[in-house]
Formats: structure tokens, sequence, C-alpha cells
């Protein structure tokens, strides 16, 4: 892959607050949104050039910056799944098969399918995962839909189609920082889930959803300060309320509500980032971005309590998620 091949969209509402979009990975690259004075700044952490994702260093550190993530996102243990008693075989490192392998949808070129100006626009990019991809079965095809609404709401909707019965967990992996630079230790952070995946030591899921309690670190049902909590976590969405999570600067009164049709949302909030690249905002060197992945829980397809992960050939899956930005005045 060259440079050559990657490419940047962008969308601008009225309100002048833009998106850009990068073709590989489908990657949302920057975000810029007025704060409480007035000021444009980018709300979107990610490295500060396009030619630094196709680096080898990118590669190997799998962070996945602003991308689409599949075929499945999350963790698969050992690297396997049965589906109609044969076993499927994926890539793994260590027992963990991550983000849908070693060359995932975020690796890929998607093309433009089209694009929208004006009041609320939109663009739609499509990538295909041919049968045996990775280990997975059915040639799938992939579509995801941005649209920036004039209320500064970014709504992302995936589909996807096969033409086998398979397995499909789509999110997006944007890392985000209210502050548009430092640290999100101030954020405040809200998750309508009083549950939360229990994990073994490599993060993979055993099949417990975990209740928490009210003095549990990562008990994030009444908003508090993430400080500097390093969360690796799955939140099992209450659906109780229209807001599934919720996200809040002081500084610059910026405010995040996700909503999404999808029964979990992954929570990461890394304690560093990697320093390979120059990044596009001046980020802290601790705790410098938060990521929110609406989907369907890590390892599904090998636990018969969680929800299918299942896709029938012909069916479509859809992956509704709502980023509302709101500059909340005093």
């Amino acid at each position: 892959m060259t440079t050559n091949n990657l490419q940047i969209y962008k969308l601008t509402n009225t309100a002048e607050t833009t998106l850009e979009i990068l073709n590989l990975g489908a990657s949302v690259f920057s975000l810029k949104i007025n704060d409480i004075e007035g000021n444009l700044i980018n709300i979107v952490v990610g490295p500060e050039k396009k030619e630094d994702y196709i680096t080898e260093e990118y590669l190997q550190e799998n962070m996945c910056f602003g991308a689409s993530i599949g075929r499945y996102a999350g963790r698969i243990s050992d690297g396997e799944f049965k589906l109609d008693e044969t076993n499927y075989k994926l890539f793994q490192n260590d027992g963990v098969h991550l983000h849908g392998g070693i060359r995932g949808l975020q690796h890929k070129i998607w093309n433009m399918n089209s694009q929208t100006f004006g009041e609320n626009p939109s663009m739609s990019l499509s990538c295909f995962s041919e049968d045996g991809e990775e280990g997975y079965p059915g040639n799938l095809k992939v579509e995801v839909c941005y649209t920036l609404t004039e209320e500064n709401e970014l709504k992302i909707e995936y589909t996807a189609k096969s033409d086998k019965k398979t397995i499909v967990n789509l999110t997006n992996h944007t890392y985000f920082n209210l502050n548009g630079e430092g640290s999100v230790s101030g954020h405040e952070l809200q998750i309508n889930a009083a549950k939360n995946l229990e994990v073994d030591a490599k993060l993979r899921p055993i099949g417990i959803l975990r209740t928490l309690n009210l003095e549990t670190e990562k008990n994030f049902s009444v908003s508090k300060k993430i400080e500097n909590i390093q969360v690796d976590d799955t939140f099992v969405l209450d659906k109780l309320d229209e807001t599934d999570a919720r996200v809040y600067s002081a500084k610059t009164k910026i405010e995040l509500i996700l909503k999404t049709n999808q029964p979990a949302v992954v929570i990461f909030i890394p304690k560093n980032l990697p320093h390979h690249w120059n990044y596009n905002t001046r980020v802290s060197k601790q705790f410098p971005s938060i990521c929110l992945e609406a989907q369907n829980y890590p390892d599904a397809p090998n636990h018969s309590n969680f929800p299918s992960a299942i896709l029938n050939a012909g069916d479509t899956y859809t992956n509704k998620i709502s980023y509302k930005f709101n500059v909340v005045k005093d």
C-alpha cells in the first residue's frame, strides 16, 4: 500500500463542525467542534499524518485509531469458534484473536460510495471480505454511513451481508479527548450499566456477567471523574434510558452522549499511547483518551448465554451508533 491510496473525505455542517474520514479502515481521522468559548478544537486523538497509518509500527501496535473494526470486534478465545458443528480457526496471538485478526477491516481501503453536502451531510463507504479471509466463513460485504447532523450528532451505521452463515461484530474505535489536548483524567464518565463481563488474565470473557457494586472502582453507573482508572472492559447496557453512556469535560463544557442499538459498550481508557508518531493534538503522556465501542459481547460465539453473533446468509447485520455532542452552559 502506498500513500497514493490514502484519501481523506470531509463533512461540515452549518455549525462549522467538521468531520474527516480516512478511507483506510473508514477511520474517523478528526472531529473539530466549538467549545464553550467558541474555539474550534479537535476532540479526536490519532496520528498526525495519514501516512502514519501505513507504517510497520502502526500495524504492529494495532491501536485502530478511529477505525471501523471487524469482522469481529474484541477478543475471541483461542482464535476459534464452532458454527453448525464446523470448527473455524482464526489468527490468534497467545490465545487471543483480536479485532478481526492481523489484517482486519481496519487495514482495508474502503471505497467511497456516495457523499452528500449541505444540511446533515453524510458519506457512505464499503469494503469486501472474501470467504475464508482471516479464517471466517462467507463473502462479507460491509458498509458504513457517517452522518453529521446540524445538532452536532455523529451518526454511524454499519451494515453487513454474507452469502454464508457466519459471525459478525462491528464497531467504531475512535479515541476521544473532549479537552482537545492533555488528559481525560478530569473527564466525567457515566455508563448505564450495572454489570460488566468477567475476564481472565488475557482479557478473554469467561462467560460470567459480574454485578458492579457501588464501591467497585469501575462502576460508572453514577457519573464520576475517570481520574487514573485504566479501563478495558465490556459494560452490559441496561437499556432503561435513551442515554447509554455520557462523557463530560468541565474545561470545554463539551458533553458526549452515546446511544446505540447494541447490547454492550467496551470502554477503553489506555494509560498511555505509542510514541512512534506525532499526534494531531497535544495529548498527555498518561490517560490521553477514551474509546466508547458499541458492540455485541466479545467472544459471544463461544458462550451460549451471550447474545448471538450469528449472521445468516442473506440477512442484514446492523449496528447503529450515535455520538451526540452538546456544549453545556451553566
